[in-house]
């Protein structure tokens, strides 16, 4: 394998795959990048993204797993393999430290959104966040991003007409050329009257004009969200993680 250190060569290699370049982060000094020797596969480890070390994966069954092989090797068991079911599966086959996760949707969009016109949705200020929080408990008590959590930069919201914030979304775990979705809740007194699709595409529209790109992960059983998304143009993609056995040595 080969280390890629350029980020202009990282998105060729991986076909401007918005996974892999989301976890390289720009390869700032903290993520790392790898080829196949035969140039056809990537890995790409980056720390603490959404809460775990991640190793995004992307290539060919045969040339990938090789690869993902070798740089978990070099970095460690606490990186959790992240790509397609079949990279994951045939990973796990030969690797008897990891086992495979439930799939999960990688959504992505690069084309220019316009954000909503009606002025309901804007960004939320510190001394908002505590109200932020409290929201995220009632709409999302499961939500990675959290206010205050490293790496969640920003939070929008849409308030009611009494002034009481009803929807929220968060600009999480961003890397230069992409910009991730993430915390979204809405109070479930609230839910069906298009709150969620307001504050996302709010948080849509100015991921894609400050990165160029937007994705955000879902879960495959969130069928509400997945209409939604889809609804804002965002191209599904299905992953599966793997992640370390009871006592085993694979990513945790």
């Amino acid at each position: 394998m080969r280390e890629i250190h350029d980020h202009r060569e990282l998105m060729v290699r991986c076909g401007h795959d918005t996974l892999c370049v989301w976890a390289a982060q720009g390869l700032d000094g903290r993520s790392r990048a790898w080829s196949s020797a035969d140039g056809r596969a990537v890995a790409v480890a980056g720390p603490a993204l959404s809460t775990r070390d991640r190793l995004a994966l992307s290539g060919p069954v045969d040339s990938v797993v090789p690869l993902a092989r070798a740089v978990l090797e070099e970095v460690g068991p606490t990186y959790r393999p992240l790509g397609r079911p079949g990279v994951i599966d045939a990973l796990v086959a030969g690797h008897p430290g990891l086992r495979p996760g439930r799939t999960f949707g990688w959504m992505d969009r690069t084309e220019p959104m316009t954000a909503p016109q009606d002025g309901r949705a804007g960004w939320l200020t510190e001394a908002e966040l505590p109200e932020a929080g409290a929201l995220l408990q009632a709409g999302f008590p499961d939500s990675d991003a959290v206010p205050g959590a490293p790496g969640v930069h920003r939070w929008a919201g849409v308030r009611g007409p009494g002034g009481r914030l009803l929807a929220l979304a968060a600009l999480a775990w961003s890397a230069p050329s992409v910009g991730l979705l993430a915390g979204v809740a809405v109070s479930p007194e609230a839910r069906g009257r298009g709150l969620g699709r307001t504050v996302c595409r709010f948080v849509l529209a100015a991921a894609l004009e400050e990165h160029g790109a937007a994705a955000l992960m879902v879960d495959d059983g969130n069928l509400p969200a997945l209409r939604l998304y889809r609804g804002l143009g965002l191209r599904y993609r299905k992953l599966r993680a793997a992640m370390a056995t009871p006592g085993g040595h694979g990513a945790q």
